[in-house]
C-alpha cells in the first residue's frame, strides 16, 4: 500500500514538473515599456521617453536603478542628474559609446588617480559657463600631440577628458633689454720651450 501510494505521488510529482514552464525559475528579461512606468517613475526619466521603448531591456533595468535611487538624492544631485539625462539623449550613438568606453578605463584606473581626475571636473563644473565655452572652443582649435593630424589612436587618448581650469593671469613684468655679458678674457696659450 505503501509502495503504491510513493509511486503515484511520483508520478504525479513527475507529470507537474514536466507541464510546469521551462522558464519558470528565470526572471523575464522584458522590462516596461514608457506607458507601463509608474507616474513617478516616468517623470524622473521624462528626458529619456523619447527613446525608452528602443531601449535594451538591460538599459531599461539601469534606468529603473536610477530612478529607485532618485527620491533618496538631494536636491543638488537630482539637478545634476536630470542634466545628464538631458545631455546624453543629446548624444550620437557613437558619443555614448565612447562615453561608455570612457567609464569603463576610468574604472581600471588607480584610485589616487581617480580622485585627482575627480577634482578636476569638479573644479571644471565650478567654472561660469562662459569660461567652459571658451575651454571647449579652445579645445577644438589645438590639435592633441600624437599624430599629425592631431588625432590620438584609441589606446592614447586619456580615460576621461579633463580640462584643466585656467592659470590666473598674471601681470606681465617690464621687459628689460638684456645686458651684454663681458667679453671672456682671452689667454694666450702656454710657451712651451723647446726641450735641450
Amino acid at each position: 500500500m505503501a509502495r503504491a501510494f510513493l509511486a503515484i505521488a511520483a508520478t504525479v510529482a513527475l507529470l507537474l514538473a514536466l507541464t510546469a514552464p521551462a522558464n519558470a525559475g528565470v526572471p523575464s528579461l522584458k522590462q516596461p515599456e514608457w506607458m507601463e512606468l509608474s507616474p513617478q517613475q516616468r517623470e524622473i526619466l521624462a528626458p529619456l521617453s523619447v527613446e525608452w521603448d528602443q531601449f535594451a531591456p538591460y538599459r531599461r533595468k539601469k534606468w529603473l536603478g536610477v530612478a529607485r535611487r532618485y527620491p533618496s538624492l538631494s536636491p543638488h544631485e537630482q539637478q545634476r542628474l536630470q542634466r545628464r539625462m538631458q545631455a546624453w539623449v543629446k548624444l550620437t550613438p557613437e558619443q555614448r559609446e565612447r562615453a561608455r568606453e570612457q567609464y569603463k578605463n576610468l574604472k581600471k584606473v588607480p584610485p589616487e588617480q581617480r580622485l585627482a581626475i575627480k577634482q578636476k571636473w569638479q573644479e571644471y563644473e565650478e567654472l561660469p559657463e562662459a569660461e567652459k565655452e571658451r575651454l571647449k572652443r579652445a579645445s577644438r582649435r589645438k590639435p592633441q600631440a600624437g599624430t599629425a593630424a592631431g588625432k590620438q589612436p584609441p589606446s592614447a587618448r586619456p580615460a576621461v577628458p579633463v580640462q584643466a581650469p585656467p592659470a590666473p593671469a598674471v601681470p606681465a613684468a617690464p621687459v628689460q633689454p638684456a645686458a651684454t655679458p663681458p667679453a671672456p678674457a682671452v689667454t694666450p696659450p702656454p710657451q712651451v720651450q723647446p726641450s735641450p
